[in-house]
Order: structure tokens, then C-alpha cells, then sequence
């Protein structure tokens, strides 16, 4: 049985990605940390591919140590076209950095909000057992910005958000925030502060990638042991926002 196709989940995330300089280092930092298996897949030698328990988890990308590109986390959003998604970000302010590119079994680009957030945009088959990494949630992602519905504006307008398009996501306001649904799930949410209050130009807009975990104070003794460190700890203990040893900023969650 084949993959579902991105353009079954229009709009909506469908996979993370890091792109990082040394993949061994990497690969054993999420190991003792998340407890991450890893596998090679059709994207060749210089990625990786992440599970926990048989359900895919996220991706890992070796980049030249000589390159400008940033070592970050990256969401990757479902598209029924690469080149025309990107067109659209160019006529609405946004940014290409890469591609779009073939990488088969389909395309992808990564490209920057009119604010500057970067994403990365899918089109084509799905990661291998895609829907256990729905059902499972192990990941979830969070824009942070100046300004919630302008950012909302954009993202409907280039990846098909709230619109006609069999598949397309759900956008609502909730609780100050707005929260973006794919098949009655919630799968991200983008906020900027109270309703009323004015767009922060201190803020640098971000997408955030969340990873739930079982313990969050285990998670970050291990990120301390093995090279990252801890940059923000919730007094409960139920989120921690931290880096890995390239530098790339994550949170994890514990499951509630």
C-alpha cells in the first residue's frame, strides 16, 4: 500500500527536519536524549530518519560545514505543488532559500514568512508509515510572531489554509491564539500575545518544534550530559526549551 500523498493533508505540517553539521554527533545527542532509533531511507546516505517504538518521529539532514545555512529545526507543511506554493510566497513577501528541489519520492523548498519564520513546504509521497506519526503526535509545532493574524493571512494565502481545497486545514481563533487543524486535530498553533495588544517588534518570528516526552527534567539532564544545554525550564517541570550541540533549539513537552 502506498503513502498518502501531501496533497491529502493540503496545508497542514507533515514532517520535521534538522539540518546539522555533524550527524553522528546528532544522531547519538537525540538517542540519549529522546531515545530516538535511526534508520537510512530514499533521501540517501546524508539523512536520517527517526522512530521511537516503530512510529517515525523526525528527520535528520548533514549539511557542508563550509555553507552558510542555519543549523535549525525546520516544520515542513503538505503541498500539491512546490512551485506554485512558493510563487505565492514570493507575490505575498516571503523568501526562498532552497529549491524547490527533487528529492524522490517528491519536491521541497524551504522558504521564510514575509516576517522571516522559516518552514520547509512537501510535495509528494508522505514519510513511510506517516499516518502512525499523525495518530502518535510525537511532535508539534508553534509559530511565534508579531503579529498572529497577519501571519495567518500568509499562511492561508500560500499553503491553502481555510480554503475550498479537499484536505485543507481548519483556522480558528482560541484562548488568544489561533490553532490550525488538520482532520479535526489540532496540528499547530501560532500566537503573538493578547488580542488587543500591539504587534512586539522585539519578537523574531520562529517556528518552534515540540517533542512530547514522558520526563522533561530526565530529557534535560541529558541534553547537559551529552553537549546541549537548557535555555528555559517550566517551574512544574513539564516544558523545557532546549539545544542540541550544533545549536538548534527544540522544546519538549511531557505527555499530560
Amino acid at each position: 500500500m502506498s503513502n498518502p500523498a501531501s496533497s491529502t493533508v493540503l496545508g497542514a505540517p507533515c514532517w520535521v527536519s534538522l539540518s546539522t553539521r555533524d550527524l553522528g554527533v546528532a544522531q547519538d545527542f537525540y538517542q540519549a536524549v529522546l531515545g530516538w532509533e535511526w534508520r537510512t531511507g530514499k533521501l540517501g546516505d546524508q539523512y536520517r530518519f527517526a522512530s521511537v517504538n516503530g512510529v517515525p518521529v523526525a528527520g535528520l539532514s548533514a549539511v557542508e560545514s563550509m555553507l552558510p545555512t542555519t543549523v535549525a529545526w525546520t516544520p515542513f507543511f503538505a503541498a500539491s505543488s512546490a512551485d506554485t506554493t512558493v510563487a505565492r510566497s514570493h507575490e505575498r513577501g516571503g523568501t526562498t532559500a532552497v529549491g524547490p528541489l527533487s528529492y524522490p519520492p517528491g519536491r521541497a523548498a524551504l522558504l521564510s514568512d514575509r516576517d522571516g519564520a522559516v518552514f520547509g513546504i512537501w510535495e509528494g509521497e508522505l514519510v513511510s508509515d506517516w499516518e502512525k506519526w499523525r495518530r502518535a503526535a510525537p511532535t508539534f509545532v508553534e509559530l511565534h510572531t508579531r503579529d498572529a493574524f497577519d501571519a495567518v493571512i500568509f499562511y492561508a494565502e500560500v499553503l491553502g489554509w481555510a480554503s475550498s481545497a479537499p484536505g485543507s486545514c481548519d483556522v480558528q481563533y482560541e484562548d488568544e491564539e489561533v490553532v490550525l487543524r488538520s482532520g479535526g486535530d489540532v496540528v499547530a498553533r501560532i500566537h503573538s500575545g493578547a488580542v488587543e495588544s500591539a504587534p512586539d517588534p522585539a519578537i523574531r518570528p520562529h517556528w518552534r518544534i515540540h517533542f512530547m516526552v514522558t520526563d522533561v527534567e530526565a530529557c534535560a539532564q541529558a541534553a547537559r550530559d551529552h553537549g546541549g544545554q537548557v535555555l528555559e525550564i517550566a517551574l512544574d517541570a513539564t516544558e523545557a526549551v532546549l539545544t542540541d550541540p550544533g545549536g538548534a533549539r527544540f522544546v519538549v513537552n511531557s505527555k499530560q
